[in-house]
């Protein structure tokens, strides 16, 4: 999982050296690393596949198109969690194209569908400046990262420091959820256990100070990026999205590019109360990525295509289990290659 690029510290070859060497490191890093986390991918999907989706895949070996393909698919996709609406777009989309091509097999149907699919994953347009970005991470890169309490936002942050230290980065974790003294433990815990270190006041100080202590530590230890938790705040409660807004600013007066990326959170076992959790956090604070966690524990994986179609939130890691490791990039086609398989 290849998040942090190299450090501007690093003397690097320049010219037909350097295309070498980054062809090189294509080669021997990059496409074993890919493999693993599709294989990840493609084992936390497996109850969402003996699930809703095993039922649509199932459909297309009857080998005809008629009306009550269409009807079971609709049925299928919105208890999948899809959504009614994206539902609707989907299948839209696919006989629009079942006409147009005049196609009469049921196989094409369903390369048509995972087309169709894949589209909704990849239209959301590109927000934050790290993952997806083009060009040199900013230094310290700042991720905010948000999510109701359960949701595994905190082990979310542990594994994605741990990925981080993987390959080669410093990154400082910012222990902002100063309103539970068990968050803060956990979070030193888990700082201990990935090798990073988390910058911690005591229960119930200013989550703001908290922010501007770790951002000034990664400041003096020339860390790459600075991880920030914060209260697992429920998405009803005013004056803790009021919480967040301070948060932002405190940050932004370090660095008025930052955050350069704000990480939401969601637990794919809530199925539309995901939606409904995104809906609310989106309109509090600019959310540029999603984390889809719990994948391994749920028969309805089918939440993250509404998230992208409805909130146009590109989806960008997955959780895929609970050790350090269990962390994967999203990619669209492979997430759908393995709903199918």
């Amino acid at each position: 999982m290849r998040f942090f690029r190299r450090s501007a510290k690093v003397e690097e070859p320049v010219g037909e050296a350097r295309e070498a060497v980054e062809a090189a490191a294509t080669v021997l890093e990059e496409a074993p690393i890919e493999a693993e986390d599709e294989e990840r991918t493609e084992k936390a999907l497996q109850r969402t596949k003996r699930g809703w989706f095993g039922n649509i895949a199932g459909l297309f070996d009857r080998g005809r198109v008629d009306d009550e393909l269409w009807e079971e698919l609709e049925e299928l996709l919105i208890g999948a969690d899809v959504g009614v609406a994206t539902t609707q777009k989907v299948l839209d989309e696919v006989r629009a194209r079942v006409e147009a091509e005049r196609i009469k097999d049921a196989g094409d149907v369903r390369s048509a569908l995972k087309d169709a699919l894949v589209h909704v994953l990849t239209s959301p347009q590109q927000k934050g400046r790290l993952w997806g970005a083009n060009g040199a991470p900013p230094r310290p890169a700042v991720v905010l990262v948000l999510g109701v309490n359960g949701t595994g936002k905190t082990t979310t942050i542990a594994k994605l420091a741990h990925a981080y230290r993987a390959e080669g980065g410093t990154p400082i974790i910012a222990a902002a959820d100063t309103f539970r003294a068990a968050a803060i433990e956990q979070l030193k815990e888990w700082g201990e256990r990935v090798g990073a270190d988390v910058i911690a006041h005591k229960q119930g100080a200013d989550p703001a100070a908290v922010v501007f202590d770790a951002l000034s530590a990664a400041e003096s230890r020339d860390a790459d990026v600075v991880i920030i938790d914060t209260a697992g705040r429920l998405h009803t409660k005013f004056n803790l999205m009021e919480e967040l807004s301070k948060l932002r600013r405190v940050i932004e007066r370090k660095d008025p590019s930052a955050p350069h990326e704000v990480l939401l959170v969601l637990d794919a076992t809530i199925g539309q109360n995901a939606l409904i959790q995104a809906e609310a956090f989106t309109k509090a604070v600019d959310v540029t990525a999603v984390c889809l966690t719990k994948l391994d524990g749920s028969s309805k994986g089918g939440i993250v295509f509404a998230v992208c179609d409805q909130l146009g939130i590109p989806v960008r890691l997955v959780g895929t289990g609970e050790e350090p490791d269990d962390l994967a990039p999203f990619s669209a086609e492979s997430f759908v290659d393995a709903l199918f398989r």
